[in-house]
């Protein structure tokens, strides 16, 4: 039996003695994270935003199995962000939607989740898909015609069915339910209300696919309100990415459990935490580009190289190679040459052990004690 059959649900409970030292220690660490980074400045304060931003897109779509490519990725929040980050590539349609979805949920994070709003983000994942689309009700609720909406795992031949949702008849009212006690005045803390409304979503299974994708997007939307901040600087998805079995696993044993759902409450702060203690790379990484651009500014850098060194931040794929900067510059051979022994010799760069074709080059282990 499935906690949505049993006679009492939705009415979820929880031992808030045994969560309170967790909590507390969540609010006090979320509390310092947003208090160091106001602190830094609204320059800063941005790059990590994109940072943060980037990798939760990734790794929410990551988890269901779907990967992006992160230049795509990082050039579409960049934009919505109103930040020029010299990218290379433009983002496509699906991409553009799914980093709408994700903005949409924090940066609006005030605004009622209504249906329409919930269709619009389905929409918004899948309506760019067209071999999908055939197979997949886009933008409405499941209408379960090809059977029931099973969550299944295994190769084929030995599949598993982790979860059952509930018929597509009891949508409407589950939804209206749903929706009423989300957008209602705040009943317990934003944070648990986090963890509880990503359970509760992700137990009604509204649509045909992307129901992970949106109980994550809800779950920040939450969390955007215990802030009160629609900056994020910590990627609850990217730390769920990195524990997936788990996340899996808890999940699949309370939707076959009880109501009492502290042991899933339990989970997910513990996650949130592990999140937030992750987040300190992200800042280490924006103040250590901080302090190489201060140092860079008397390097008299061109434009093509203040491109290039951007981009090798941002973790492109492959190694930085003659060829490779002057495709990404759009420079010839020559050039590409010229500017990287320029920036080899004054320390900015360094160059790999192999020689010939095979030579690259990279940014040094500290960047920003190097640019004499």
């Amino acid at each position: 039996m499935y906690i949505h059959e049993l006679q009492d649900w939705p009415r979820f409970r929880w031992d808030l003695e045994q969560l309170s030292y967790a909590l507390s220690e969540i609010r006090y660490r979320q509390g310092r994270l947003v208090g160091r980074m106001e602190a830094f400045g609204s320059k800063l304060r941005q790059e990590a935003d994109l940072q943060t931003l980037t990798a939760d897109v990734l790794k929410n779509s990551e988890i269901e199995g779907e990967i992006l490519e992160k230049e795509q990725v990082r050039a579409s929040v960049a934009r919505h962000l109103g930040m020029d980050i010299g990218a290379l590539k433009a983002a496509d349609r699906h991409v553009e939607g799914i980093v709408e979805l994700r903005l949409d949920a924090t940066r609006q994070f005030g605004q009622p989740l209504t249906d329409e709003r919930l269709f619009r983000w389905h929409t918004a994942l899948f309506a760019m898909e067209p071999g999908r689309m055939s197979s997949l009700k886009v933008g409405a609720w499941r209408d379960d015609s090809a059977g029931p909406m099973q969550v299944v795992s295994g190769p084929v031949g030995k599949e598993r069915v982790r979860f059952e949702a509930p018929a597509a008849a009891r949508l409407g009212r589950e939804m209206y339910v749903f929706l009423y006690w989300f957008n209602g005045p705040p009943d317990i803390d934003e944070v648990l209300k986090a963890g509880l409304a990503h359970l509760w979503f992700a137990t009604i299974h509204p649509f045909d696919a992307g129901n992970g994708r949106i109980a994550r997007a809800i779950a920040d939307m939450s969390l955007a309100r215990s802030e009160k901040s629609p900056q994020r600087f910590y990627s609850i998805s990217e730390q769920i990415a990195q524990e997936r079995d788990a996340y899996f696993d808890i999940l699949e044993q309370t939707q076959k459990g009880t109501l009492d759902v502290t042991r899933w409450l339990t989970w997910f702060l513990g996650c949130m935490g592990r999140a937030i203690e992750n987040a300190q790379s992200i800042l280490e990484s924006v103040l250590a580009r901080a302090r190489f651009w201060e140092r860079a500014r008397e390097a008299s850098l061109n434009d093509r190289q203040i491109l290039i060194l951007n981009q090798l931040f941002e973790g492109f794929e492959g190694k930085l190679t003659t060829s490779m900067y002057a495709k990404r510059a759009k420079c010839s051979q020559d050039t590409a040459l010229r500017d990287i022994v320029s920036l080899a010799d004054r320390g900015i760069l360094v160059r790999s052990p192999a020689g010939g074709r095979s030579t690259s080059y990279a940014l040094p282990e500290e960047p920003h004690r190097s640019c004499r």
